[in-house]
């Protein structure tokens, strides 16, 4: 769990990014959610667009697939969210997250 100040951290780096996932009308499959925890290690914090023929809710999609992948919600705007999960790999880790 990650604090509110974490969260602002986070919502900084995140604002600089864009997207590198669509989720479209297929929804979360089970490749999206492999591709997606592949991106997360690699990368620690990343975007994902919803296209409107997903028909699904940003924030409770947000929050299924961060459950699902043992990740952090960071934020939920529009169409757009952001996941965070630190990397497994020391090589991989970029992120240095404020103190609690």
């Amino acid at each position: 769990m990650i604090t509110s100040k974490q969260r602002a951290f986070l919502r900084k780096e995140a604002n600089g990014i864009d997207p590198i996932f669509q989720i479209g009308k297929g929804g979360i499959t089970e490749e999206l959610l492999s591709q997606l925890g592949l991106a997360l290690e690699a990368r620690e914090l990343i975007k994902v667009h919803i296209l409107e023929t997903a028909l699904l809710d940003t924030k409770p999609t947000a929050n299924e697939i961060a459950e699902r992948l043992g990740a952090e919600p960071v934020q939920a705007i529009g169409s757009k969210f952001v996941l965070y999960k630190q990397a497994k790999n020391v090589k991989n880790r970029r992120i240095e997250l404020p103190k609690k």
